[in-house]
């Protein structure tokens, strides 16, 4: 799929196939997040790729719109260190974001579906992940194969129309 077609493709998946997702699919998938831009090249991300299903029917309990986790082939868990101030914690969410929408932009491109979800369960996520100390698992992306239909380039997107979004050098 060319890169337009990922960006106009991509939606959030919430059921999946059992198929397994290949090794290689996901390496390059993380490969995505890795590459990610981020303030001063800080690359503040772990990225642990979880693939065992009873790890899944855990990790899905870490947020109340994370039950799409628990069918998923796989799920990458995005980690982060704890933010140190204000800056460094806004710092780190437009990071995370750059990250997570790379990986979500290259399973498009691969044709796999991702969904993606917060966490506020940080025992449970430290418990099922083994994070480390000052280390707290920050969002969940569901990785699968669709299970409605393949991806394909969205026509009729939902959203806000191009020219009541774009403002060109004035609101």
């Amino acid at each position: 799929m060319e890169t337009w077609d990922a960006l106009r493709a991509r939606r959030n998946v919430r059921q999946f196939t059992q198929e397994r997702v290949p090794d290689e699919a996901l390496d390059r998938i993380l490969d995505a997040g890795r590459r990610a831009p981020s303030a001063g090249n800080w690359q503040p991300w772990d990225f642990v790729v979880v693939t065992d299903r009873e790890q899944l029917v855990e990790l899905a309990k870490v947020w109340q719109g994370a039950r799409h986790v628990a069918g998923a082939a796989a799920a990458i868990a995005i980690v982060a260190p704890e933010p140190q101030d204000e800056q460094q914690a806004a710092l780190l969410q437009y990071d995370l974001g750059q990250a997570t929408y790379a990986m979500t932009v290259a399973a498009a491109d691969l044709g796999v579906g991702t969904g993606h979800a917060a966490a506020s369960d940080q025992d449970r996520a430290r418990a099922v992940l083994g994070l480390p100390e000052g280390r707290f698992l920050a969002y969940v992306l569901s990785v699968g194969y669709p299970s409605d239909k393949p991806l394909a380039v969205i026509e009729r997107l939902n959203r806000r129309p191009f020219d009541e979004v774009v403002h060109r050098g004035r609101w």
